[in-house]
């Protein structure tokens, strides 16, 4: 299987998404040692943002399209394909003004493409029509306060887990799992706790994932 590895952090060291994302990975590779891991990672190159000319390119079928298209669309095309080679994709983040940071924003516009990850017939009882498919998603986010996840105090704030999801189903990944560690601003205790119970898990998550995706 093929794991697309995607860290959304500005940060390094100090990462608690990327912590957690490389500790998921690892985890995976000891049940999986032969599986192939690409990593992405947008704090060494956040995609473009989309342009007027990128839209037109897009929007052109790809056999009319000249070569200053082309160029436009060649990062896109790059992160697509890194998409859907991807049996998994494993996307480590820190929530950002209870949204998402702007390189994985600039992603997310790179690789919803119509098609390629959807497409669209006006005539159609549904016009948008999903092109991805046999895909899982996991989802690790860092958040400066605790509570974000689904029944928590917080979650009414958290514009990361809807726009996920949405845009996911959106495109075809409709397996997707969420993992959060909070009180990045807080520190201490309260954050090792957070991290503890993010640790655990995923450790059982992979333990008890089906044999499709870890047997």
């Amino acid at each position: 299987m093929n794991l697309l590895q995607l860290d959304a952090s500005p940060r390094l060291g100090r990462s608690n998404s990327r912590r957690l994302g490389n500790y998921f990975v690892e985890r995976w590779l000891a049940k999986r040692p032969d599986d192939r891991v690409v990593h992405r990672d947008l704090r060494t190159f956040t995609p473009p943002h989309v342009t007027e000319s990128w839209i037109a390119a897009a929007f052109t079928p790809a056999a009319e399209r000249d070569d200053a298209m082309h160029r436009e669309l060649a990062v896109s095309d790059t992160l697509v394909d890194e998409l859907e080679a991807a049996d998994v994709l494993v996307m480590a983040l820190p929530m950002y003004n209870f949204g998402l940071p702007s390189a994985l924003k600039a992603w997310v516009d790179n690789i919803v493409r119509i098609g390629r990850t959807f497409d669209f017939d006006p005539d159609a009882a549904d016009p948008y029509t999903p092109l991805l498919r046999d895909k899982q998603a996991y989802v690790i986010v860092a958040t400066g306060d605790a509570g974000y996840q689904p029944g928590g105090p917080m979650y009414g704030l958290n514009h990361v887990e809807p726009h996920l999801r949405t845009l996911f189903q959106f495109i075809g990944i409709d397996q997707t799992t969420f993992f959060y560690v909070g009180n990045d601003e807080f520190g201490g205790q309260r954050l090792e706790t957070e991290l503890a119970t993010a640790t655990d898990r995923i450790t059982q998550t992979l333990s008890s994932t089906p044999s499709r995706a870890c047997a």
